[in-house]
């Protein structure tokens, strides 16, 4: 079921981050591995597209076999794609609307992220000059232990803009006051890299 975007998000959006190369996969495609029936990639995108909210999702490029597993999005070509995240974050940035009060940034292979945790970061959005909010997981003794999806408002994307290297938007995070949400178990945190992570993971969802 869609839900419809509250008044305060109208104009928030969810980037989905596809254009990384799997090179930890040994030739297989993390992001095209089935999760609920469907590639993660198509997954993650029908979570996203259940907030209401509009969906922007980066490839290496319009061709790549991920393309045809999306709907309902748009798509973002990343032709430098093989300069780590921070091309994928620049491209996707650089192509959301100029009313885009703020955006959600998601690396798309991390399987537990449900349209519920978008909605639990979007209803805590305090406009385009506000606080960015990042997602986290909580350990038993409360500390947060710091994930994503991260919510930057509009007056991050001149930085987001201009990001290099391959550790996304760490930099900014580093210098910006960060506001913690926390998200259930290990919804924030659970990436899968590797044949044995997704494995591993598989493994553990059956038990």
């Amino acid at each position: 079921m869609t839900l419809n975007p509250t008044s305060g998000d109208a104009n928030l959006v969810i980037l989905l981050l596809a254009a990384g190369a799997s090179t930890r996969m040994r030739g297989g495609d993390k992001l095209m591995e089935y999760v609920a029936g469907q590639p993660l990639v198509a997954h993650l995108a029908q979570q996203a597209r259940a907030t209401g909210l509009s969906l922007f999702v980066t490839l290496p490029d319009l061709d790549h076999p991920r393309a045809g597993a999306i709907h309902g999005a748009k798509l973002i070509p990343v032709p430098d794609a093989d300069q780590g995240m921070s091309a994928s974050i620049r491209a996707g940035v650089s192509n959301l609307p100029d009313d885009t009060a703020g955006v959600m940034i998601l690396p798309a292979d991390m399987p537990e992220i449900t349209t519920a945790d978008f909605r639990t970061l979007a209803d805590q959005f305090d406009g385009p000059d506000g606080t960015i909010l990042r997602a986290s997981s909580v350990d038993d003794h409360g500390q947060p232990h710091p994930g994503h999806p991260v919510l930057f408002p509009r007056r991050c994307f001149h930085a987001l803009k201009t990001l290099t290297g391959d550790s996304g938007a760490k930099a900014l995070l580093r210098v910006e006051s960060v506001r913690h949400i926390p998200l259930p178990d290990r919804h924030a945190l659970t990436d899968l890299d590797t044949p044995e992570d997704w494995a591993a993971w598989r493994a553990d969802q059956n038990r």
